[in-house]
């Protein structure tokens, strides 16, 4: 099958390549595409190179498959020219995600919405594919009611810029004498800031998080209270969530409605010190939960931890699952 990947030399697009090879995707011609500046480069692939190529002619190769990283503005251009020859596309943008038109997909939750006619099929927002993993079950069970969440976001979420920010400042660099990715130095910092700002005072990031929370899960009644901020942390997302259930629950029917549901890992013993912690997820796909207690303040509450990396399973590893799901299904065709 012929595999293209949009964005092939950022950070998400580095570790589509990565995910493809080590979940042994059946890819018979692989296509890395980049903007002009990187046509030309050499991509490597199962250790052998490819060249970077352009969008055009990506298009003219007529992949069965692009799975995008390329931003925004990009996939608005180049998903549906893509899609008009031909390819399934998955992208990571946020471009497609609340289109109507369009499914939202988090293969362990939703996988049966994908459809033979979804061309153009969104991965959602990273924070959000690691919150409703581990709350997808807990609310078939008991129903929850309301979110509040607070993120603690890596500069990985931002791209190579920010991580290059943060670096700079780490080898002792001023404000001002590096290109800054922020609006503020990072390290040793907490920016309470992702993405712009909205006149309701919550920033996109966050309303991302409500509004992808309904469409994943299909029921826009859980009310989504959120707060995003991004920390000095090089891969690995961590999540402060506090839920309330229509429900009563006991903490061990959630540990063991975690326990059976795939991608998610239950670490929690806090008599041994054992919680989730971002420096070691980093490099994993599963969702780590931890810290699970009652909330006392409402009838039905429940506090928990989570973290995530959030350049695999919050970006390229569910967008390969999606083109797994794809083609368990029949609609991508491994010839």
């Amino acid at each position: 099958m012929k595999v293209a990947v949009v964005g092939v030399t950022g950070l998400v697009g580095t570790r589509m390549v990565e995910v493809l090879e080590e979940r042994h995707f059946p890819v018979s011609s692989f296509i890395p595409v980049a903007s002009a500046r990187s046509v030309g480069r050499k991509i490597l692939f199962h250790g052998q190179e490819h060249t970077v190529v352009s969008a055009d002619e990506a298009i003219a190769l007529r992949p069965d498959l692009a799975l995008f990283s390329a931003g925004g503005d990009a996939s608005r251009e180049l998903a549906p020219r893509f899609a008009a020859v031909g390819c399934r596309v998955v992208d990571n943008s946020s471009c497609w995600r609340m289109d109507p038109t369009k499914k939202l997909v988090v293969p362990e939750i939703n996988a049966d919405v994908l459809t033979a006619e979804d061309f153009i099929i969104a991965n959602p927002n990273c924070s959000t594919i690691q919150m409703l993993l581990p709350l997808a079950p807990l609310h078939r069970r008991f129903r929850i009611k309301r979110i509040v969440v607070s993120t603690y976001q890596s500069v990985t979420g931002s791209g190579n810029k920010a991580v290059a920010q943060m670096k700079a400042e780490r080898g002792g660099a001023r404000w001002g004498e590096y290109p800054a990715f922020y609006p503020y130095p990072i390290d040793e910092n907490v920016i309470p800031h992702i993405d712009v700002f909205l006149e309701s005072g919550y920033t996109k990031e966050e309303m991302k998080m409500v509004n992808e929370t309904h469409k994943i899960l299909g029921d826009d009644s859980i009310g989504v209270s959120p707060t995003a901020a991004r920390v000095p942390v090089i891969g690995g997302h961590s999540e402060s969530i506090n839920l309330e259930f229509e429900r009563d629950f006991t903490l061990e029917e959630v540990r063991a409605l975690w326990e059976a549901a795939p991608g998610v890992t239950v670490e929690d013993d806090p008599s041994q010190n054992r919680y989730p912690m971002p420096r070691f997820a980093l490099g994993k796909d599963d969702v780590f939960v931890g810290r699970l207690r009652r909330d006392p303040s409402v009838p039905y509450g429940l506090n928990f931890w989570c973290v995530s990396d959030n350049i695999r399973k919050g970006a390229a590893t569910n967008a390969v699952q999606i083109a797994e799901e794809l083609l368990r299904r029949g609609f991508l065709v491994d010839e």
